[in-house]
């Protein structure tokens, strides 16, 4: 016969082991379900799972902004479109496409777009630039329209071909400088090319828009305005991005633009939620750059100040080019 003492001991050891064991299983449980909620999101919003995702027509979105922008950017290139020639180049053991504009100028501005779009986006951003004396090139960034690739890097690896675009346009086309302008991920594409030394001597400057601090930034605030948790989900994200891509979404300009001593103009919204405007302006403050200028607008969602502030926008632009070039 078990003494009372002994059963009750059982019992509560029992107990225990059993609260711990479905403890256990539930931590186990939720970090499953965290990293596969993790997976779906990352391969939704940066995996491109054919040619026929992110084509690079059209507009991403059939929202009113987006489809002004489309024709806007339309009336540029048909007014443009006799000096279009078709370009390629290879990266990494990636073809890459565009569209280069010869306008006769010895200068050219690279429009980097961002996730979801290609060339024919770029359109819209043209015309500041063409109306300054710059040729205009336009791309189709990897993992979008006709170029390969599976993932987007969110700039890391567009960095990369970015600066590989500049160096094919001064040592094939004879342009002696050449201009980044970058929206979004673009920007950062744009911040991580023209602090790379590697090609110094091919950019000359960078013009921003919505540049976040890091992606894992612009994420969070994204899920925030959905009423969505970011912790831990970010965190199992950034896992899968890693491991696709070797990159970690927590890195971003932020830490690489303490290192850029060139022309920089940033464009950002106070209505711009996922890319801020305080970090924006952090990222300014860190910037050494004594050829540096920082405009805020007052409307203008994430990627569409330029199509509610055209006449400004394109002042900013002018009088940048203008002052340092």
């Amino acid at each position: 016969m078990i003494p009372e003492t002994d059963y009750t001991s059982i019992v509560l050891t029992a107990v225990a082991i059993i609260a711990a064991v479905l403890i256990v299983s539930g931590i186990i449980a939720h970090l499953i379900a965290t990293y596969v909620a993790g997976y779906c999101v990352y391969t939704s919003v940066l995996k491109r799972k054919s040619k026929d995702q992110w084509n690079g027509e059209g507009v991403s979105e059939p929202v009113p902004e987006l489809l002004s922008m489309a024709e806007h950017g339309k009336c540029w290139h048909n007014q443009h479109c006799e000096a279009k020639k078709d370009v390629h180049i290879v990266r990494d053991g990636f073809n890459l496409y565009g569209e280069y504009y010869d306008l006769g100028f010895d200068r050219a501005v690279i429009i980097l777009s961002g996730r979801t779009e290609g060339h024919t986006y770029g359109y819209f951003f043209a015309k500041p630039y063409s109306e300054n004396g710059f040729n205009v090139l336009v791309l189709d960034p990897r993992a979008h329209g006709k170029s390969d690739g599976t993932y987007n890097t969110v700039g890391f690896e567009e960095g990369k071909d970015a600066a590989e675009w500049a160096k094919y346009l001064h040592d094939e086309h004879g342009v002696k400088a050449v201009m980044l302008h970058g929206i979004c991920i673009g920007a950062a594409a744009g911040m991580y090319a023209i602090t790379d030394k590697a090609y110094s001597d091919y950019i000359c400057g960078l013009v921003t828009e919505g540049m976040f601090p890091c992606f894992a930034k612009s994420m969070r605030n994204q899920l925030i305005e959905r009423k969505r948790m970011f912790f831990p989900i970010l965190q199992a994200i950034n896992f899968w991005m890693k491991r696709y891509t070797g990159y970690s979404m927590f890195k971003g300009p932020k830490d690489f633009i303490v290192n850029l001593n060139k022309p920089l103009l940033m464009l950002n919204s106070k209505e711009d939620i996922y890319s801020l405007p305080e970090d924006a302006k952090m990222m300014f403050d860190l910037c050494p750059s004594k050829q540096k200028r920082f405009v805020l607008f007052e409307k203008g969602g994430h990627s569409k100040i330029r199509i509610n502030n055209m006449e400004k926008y394109d002042s900013a632009i002018a009088e940048f080019i203008k002052s340092y070039f």
